[in-house]
């Protein structure tokens, strides 16, 4: 089939189609751009790669693959182009039919050609250096380019987990730098630096709950799991062979204290609690809770995703949390999204630290050691295991550290206070146009929440998020939490400016306005993006993730 034209950009009808339309189907800077399999093909290529002799896996000297055109055979000469002295190549009866036998249909493009097809590609994507990025829940904030500088200085940037301990000092002295701040910023006495995302560090967390229960020979097999709590609880719950139970929330937006305190009893291992949690509110029970929780003989996981609300202001230690992972990729500003790079570390109270999982770096005596299975037993001997084959994630750990030691200790509770600040200020300007559910709890922390409450019959989120995106801004998160209907979660971070909020605001209120009114036209929105709404049911019930030649799907009709 061909590029699929359902969705392309709208064009004025009548008179004005003709002033508008194009030769290219370009509008302006706004290039459009084929798949790669319609501009590329199998004899193009940008490098010159010999073709293979049969049989023997060598490259000949003669024409070179792909259509790129003969090789020199000076080219070939010298060191790096000698036969090895290792075992001879396999040949195709040893590899027994596994030889390609037909092309591998690989479209391929010059070099300009491959660089300038990812380039229209990359216009059509929004990101943080083009504009605010409200996905609530994520903290899309701006990445300092310090940051970026620091991860790749050397010794950082190319350090290698194999590398003898000795020649590594520095990059440990980083890691427990992070880890020392980490630990005085939520009051808890020890960290686990290993876990690579948020719901790697709430399995890290579970899983030292369920060492420290072992322990004392207590089998507990229920995990509860407030309304307020973010996806990935309940998830991390079950993979971690917990039974997970469901705590309702109360009008307000949070944790129903008597219902959770009812239910608390010799089966139960844990409590799972985001807080600030996912209405954009902080739990004020958080204390009766752990306390209620430590006295029925459990512990208290906090999902600290939303750490970035309260850091600097409020150390989760002092209100009693056993264990909970801080996201250095949303906290500390480093690179967010598109699946990585992530890392979680997971603090721990005085009594799950002996369970923490290996390895992690010490200092002894003038030198950094990294404490592993091999020597654990000598002072860690409870520990659950280790969890991932290499310590961590260095690059994370070094954008950590250079946006903590830049900010400082007062720089950290300011980026708390502007993170709520901005989250109220768009709270309070738009809940005279937007249902905003808990509004009348109070202030909000990090992010706002809005419901489709009020629209025209027949507009929703959906509807709000498309109008977003003909003014310039990729939509909010839609539809989440689940415990507010038509949800809409608004994250402006702390790195945003009084008039940036300004212009985002005036964009949203515009287009709840257009919902309200039942204007028609933003039913068919988005107008101006490179593809127009699709069919986003269809489309996931029946994904195309296969390209193939219309050629060849005609003759096969």
């Amino acid at each position: 089939m061909s590029m699929n034209r359902q969705g392309r950009v709208s064009r004025p009808e009548g008179e004005a189609a003709a002033n508008t339309d194009t030769f290219t189907g370009n509008r302006a800077l706004m290039l459009e751009e084929p798949l790669i399999f319609e501009i590329g093909d199998e004899q193009t290529t940008g490098v010159d790669i010999p073709e293979i002799l049969p049989g023997t896996g060598r490259g000949t000297a003669g024409e070179a693959g792909g259509g790129g055109g003969p090789v020199d055979s000076a080219r070939l000469e010298g060191p790096l182009h000698q036969p090895s002295a290792g075992p001879p190549p396999r040949s195709g009866e040893d590899l027994k039919g596994l030889l390609r036998t037909r092309p591998i249909g690989l479209p391929g493009l010059s070099e300009p050609e491959a660089v300038r097809h990812y380039t229209r590609l990359s216009r059509q994507n929004y990101a943080i250096d083009l504009g605010l990025f409200p996905l609530g829940s994520c903290t899309m904030k701006h990445n300092p380019r310090l940051n970026e500088k620091a991860a790749r200085l050397p010794g950082f940037a190319d350090v290698h987990p194999l590398q003898p301990q000795e020649t590594v000092q520095g990059a440990y002295a980083l890691i427990d730098l992070v880890a020392h701040w980490l630990k005085t910023l939520t009051g808890m006495p020890a960290v686990a630096m290993s876990p690579k995302a948020g719901a790697h560090g709430e399995l890290c967390g579970l899983l030292a709950i369920r060492s420290a229960l072992e322990a004392r020979g207590d089998a507990r097999a229920v995990v509860l799991v407030p309304e307020s709590a973010h996806g990935t609880n309940p998830a991390t719950a079950a993979f971690a062979g917990y039974r997970v139970e469901n705590i309702p929330a109360t009008p307000e937006g949070r944790v129903d204290f008597e219902a959770l305190k009812a239910r608390l009893g010799p089966d139960v291992a844990a409590v799972m609690i985001t807080n600030p949690n996912t209405c954009g509110l902080f739990e004020r029970d958080m204390k009766r809770i752990a306390d209620a929780v430590h006295e029925a003989g459990a512990f208290v996981y906090c999902d600290g995703a939303n750490f970035n609300a309260i850091v600097g202001r409020v150390r989760p230690g002092d209100l009693g949390v056993d264990a909970m992972h801080i996201n250095l990729h949303k906290t500390f500003s480093t690179p967010h999204g598109g699946g990585g790079p992530g890392s979680g570390p997971v603090v721990f109270s005085a009594a799950l630290a002996p369970f923490a999982p290996l390895p992690f770096v010490e200092k002894q005596g003038d030198h950094f050691h990294l404490v592993e299975e091999e020597t654990a037993q000598e002072h860690h001997a409870h520990s659950f295991g280790r969890m991932v084959a290499f310590h961590g994630q260095m690059g994370m750990f070094t954008r950590a550290a250079a946006y903590m030691l830049s900010h400082g200790a007062d720089g950290l509770r300011q980026v708390s206070e502007d993170a709520v600040l901005n989250a109220n200020y768009i709270l309070r300007s738009l809940e005279d146009v937007l249902d905003a559910p808990f509004g009348p709890s109070g202030p909000c922390m990090h992010e706002a929440l809005f419901s489709d409450d009020g629209m025209a019959e027949g507009f929703t989120t959906l509807d709000i998020a498309k109008g977003l995106i003909d003014e310039g801004f990729h939509p909010m998160t839609m539809y989440f939490p689940l415990v507010v209907h038509g949800a809409m979660l608004v994250e402006p971070t702390e790195t945003e400016s009084k008039a940036n909020l300004d212009q985002f605001i005036g964009a949203l209120r515009s287009v709840a306005e257009r919902a309200k009114a039942g204007d028609p036209a933003l039913k068919a929105a988005p107008h101006f993006a490179p593809r127009r709404r699709l069919d986003e049911t269809l489309a996931a019930r029946k994904p195309v993730l296969v390209w193939k030649d219309p050629e060849i799907a005609q003759a096969a009709e």
